[in-house]
């Protein structure tokens, strides 16, 4: 019997009884997907000649199949691979994906992105906005009534569809690691205080310490380079504060103030220990390897995804902040403190 529609990807993980995500994962080679149900998806996407037809979805739905991604910049790691996903998650539900890169990240240089990419013909746009000082009703005024997901960039906006990994939670397991281990002198070295991320890892370090009646015993900031944390250190060194432990905000920045420690005549973990965030490749081959949070950067380009595509789809979809948890990851550069 002929079917009476055209199948969707969501058809096929309903029947597969597995999620939207996960048969993205399939179609994409992704390596974290079980065996099993990688065969299952596989048997049933050939069973029902499953294919993403654009043009037939276009001429039922009135739909372009085509997708905006605007982004500040995509230098950083993290941005990097989140446009990565963005891309391949795009590709498998039938979209294709047009890119907008700001340049540099500044609300000017946004707004000329979303601009430059209005002329096409949009079914929903992604706003990858690590960025403070652009609001989401700001680029809601740009684009109309076009379905808007934001990526990184949730406290300025409470109400927008967006999409975070949950950096209140990264923050806390890597306190907590140090916390108990037997820490209670911990220098800090924030982030910019242009990016959500670093506003958010902030605002709950500080929370976090204060619930233990504490706080930072020296703190600096950087630009997220490790340039940035081997100055920081340098600084707070330079005030002559006692700390067992530093808290740096990303591993590059853990990475400069590690050579800093050592050019005073520091060692890691023995007499400092280091904590970063975001588990770079490198991370793990640091000398000592650092101790840190994984963010799944790759699912937070996929979920990206799946919430556009069910805005397009469904236009009541509730308007949300929906986070991915990160993990932590235990390695040499944290122990138990001398003194």
């Amino acid at each position: 019997m002929a079917q009476s529609r055209r199948l969707t990807l969501r058809d096929v993980a309903k029947q597969a009884g597995v999620s939207y995500q996960t048969v993205s994962r399939v179609i994409n080679n992704h390596p974290y997907v079980a065996e099993d149900t990688r065969q299952r998806v596989l048997g049933l996407i050939d069973e029902l000649d499953y294919r993403p037809n654009k043009a037939a979805r276009s001429l039922a739905g009135h739909q372009t199949n085509t997708i905006a991604l605007v982004a500040s910049d995509i230098y950083d790691y993290g941005l990097t691979q989140v446009v990565i996903s963005i891309e391949r998650a795009a590709k498998a539900a039938g979209y294709d994906l047009v890119m907008s890169i700001a340049g540099n990240p500044s609300s000017a240089s946004m707004k000329a992105a979303i601009e430059s990419i209005l002329h096409w013909h949009l079914d929903g746009m992604i706003v990858l906005k690590p960025i403070r000082g652009f609001s989401h009703a700001e680029i809601l005024a740009m684009v109309g009534g076009l379905p808007l997901v934001q990526v990184n960039s949730q406290y300025d906006d409470q109400l927008a569809p967006s999409l975070m990994i949950n950096q209140e939670h990264g923050t806390r397991l890597l306190l907590d690691h140090l916390l108990q281990l037997g820490h209670r002198d911990i220098a800090v070295i924030h982030g910019p205080s242009n990016h959500y991320d670093a506003v958010a890892r902030q605002a709950a370090c500080g929370a976090i310490l204060r619930e233990f009646r504490m706080r930072a015993v020296a703190e600096g900031a950087g630009d997220w380079s490790a340039a940035s944390g081997y100055a920081a250190m340098q600084g707070i060194l330079g005030q002559g504060s006692a700390f067992t432990a530093v808290f740096a905000a990303n591993d590059q920045m853990a990475l400069g103030a590690m050579r800093a420690l050592r050019e005073h005549g520091l060692s890691i973990p023995g007499d400092v220990s280091v904590v970063g965030f975001d588990d770079l490749p490198e991370a793990a081959y640091y000398e000592p390897p650092l101790t840190t949070i994984q963010q799944d950067f790759a699912r937070l380009g996929e979920n990206s995804i799946a919430y556009l595509v069910e805005c397009i789809e469904q236009p009541d979809t509730v308007a949300e902040r929906r986070l991915i948890p990160p993990s932590f990851v235990h390695r040499r550069s944290t122990a138990t403190p001398r003194r």
